[in-house]
């Protein structure tokens, strides 16, 4: 979630939930099939889940800290660093806590992705929601859903490697107003091992802007493997995943704002704990590939 879209929180008035300009808002009773109405499939996310496996045991050797802070009902806002060119965070977010916590979890991202043909489609199919407050609130308050959400926007994930883990301001502290006017804690999550995964060494303005993205990068990937198999291939870095004790609001949900001093102070706080957590795991890490 970007920045602009988080921020947008504080400026709305109560709206009929907004799904997506090409989905309907609510459920289609001649919706046929197991897509719901955010576009999920269980079928297809059952799918990817057993193709992606190995990647996620064997390529990213991904392990956990913390599971038992995710609740295994209710609604909570999932918050983690971002980084890699082309993020390989948020897959192994949100395969690892299915598949160990079988609970489903719907990432937020911006609507650059629902518009790119196939990519977008592939998305949606796989719990992937276009970032906007009011869906956020919707999966949240109403559905009780779990909801990954990255601070950084395309800050995070079009750092160079020089600045790896350090993270980017967490825009406005929308996210901390969706939690609380949803009334759920959010969970924060520090992520190792996906700035190596595709690393940027360098970027072109020029053709991002002409082509309408927030960033082309090139990757070490790129040098390595070639302009498309690096676009596609990423490198085997180790994953590790803590996840932080709940941050719970003591204010009254459903309210249309929030102090804006409230909001931001625990936005910042949030971000710090990540930080000294990705600050700890690094002293620990033996290597990059063995963890």
């Amino acid at each position: 979630m970007t920045e602009r879209e988080v921020a947008t929180s504080t400026e709305l008035v109560p709206l009929p939930p907004v799904v997506d300009e090409d989905e309907p808002a609510a459920p289609d009773p001649a919706r046929r099939g197991d897509v719901d109405e955010w576009g999920r499939s269980e079928h297809i996310r059952s799918i990817a889940r057993r193709i992606y496996d190995p990647v996620y045991r064997h390529w990213f050797r991904a392990d956990w800290e913390g599971l038992e802070h995710i609740p295994t009902e209710g609604g909570a806002l999932l918050v983690a660093n971002h980084a890699g060119a082309i993020p390989s965070d948020a897959p192994v977010i949100m395969h690892g806590i299915e598949t160990e916590l079988d609970r489903p979890v719907y990432g937020l991202a911006a609507h650059v992705f629902r518009r790119l043909p196939a990519v977008g489609l592939a998305w949606s199919r796989l719990g992937g929601v276009v970032a906007h407050p009011d869906n956020a609130y919707r999966l949240l308050a109403e559905q009780d859903q779990l909801v990954l959400v990255f601070p950084e926007g395309t800050k995070g994930p079009g750092k160079h490697y020089n600045d790896r883990y350090r993270l980017r301001r967490f825009g406005r502290g929308g996210f901390v107003e969706i939690a609380m006017r949803a009334g759920v804690p959010v969970v924060p999550i520090a992520v190792v091992g996906a700035e190596e995964s595709m690393p940027i060494i360098a970027k072109s303005a020029t053709l991002a802007r002409a082509l309408r993205l927030p960033y082309l990068p090139i990757t070490a990937n790129h040098l390595l493997l070639g302009p498309i198999l690096g676009t596609v291939t990423y490198l085997p870095a180790k994953f590790r995943l803590r996840v932080l004790e709940p941050v719970r609001f003591d204010v009254e949900p459903g309210q249309l704002r929030y102090s804006r001093s409230v909001v931001m102070d625990a936005a910042e706080e949030i971000r710090q704990r990540i930080q000294a957590e990705l600050h700890d795991m690094l002293r620990t890490r033996r290597s990059v590939w063995f963890g």
